[in-house]
């Protein structure tokens, strides 16, 4: 499976705006949460799950998201390609992060909130990997 972007809208009219994602289905959804970086400089780089699932979606701000489908978990490829995307707040889309796949995420405004949606509870399956910041090329 490769990672997916689910594009939202925004409405605004005299009352205000609305963001929206229609074409999201959340059903598999169990567990969500925020990021926000420490700063621009900072690249929260590369943690991945086997199992899990993530979506990320930009709440305020703006951020560069790079996923990379991992082809042997004891020992990754180091020239592996990423997919791209960058997320701004705004109309709510929505990038799917497939299991299989390691994350780096750079807020590029300073005060960028990441909405990140999973599909397993909190220490329901041990499943996190963690890759050092350098370790693929790019």
């Amino acid at each position: 499976m490769k990672p997916q972007l689910f594009k939202g809208d925004l409405f605004s009219d005299t009352r205000g705006k609305l963001s929206f994602n229609n074409g999201f289905d959340a059903s598999v959804i169990k567990r969500i949460y925020c990021i926000e970086n420490t700063d621009t400089e900072f690249i929260r780089a590369w943690t991945g799950h086997r199992i899990e699932q993530r979506w990320f979606a930009a709440t305020s701000g703006k951020f560069e998201i790079k996923l990379i489908e991992i082809d042997n978990w004891d020992n990754p490829g180091k020239n592996l390609t990423p997919f791209c995307f960058e997320l701004s707040e705004g109309a709510l889309d929505i990038v799917h992060v497939p299991a299989g796949y390691v994350s780096s995420i750079q807020a590029i405004e300073e005060g960028s909130k990441l909405l990140v949606m999973a599909d397993y509870l909190w220490g329901e399956v041990k499943d996190e990997y963690r890759f050092d910041k350098d370790y693929f090329e790019q």
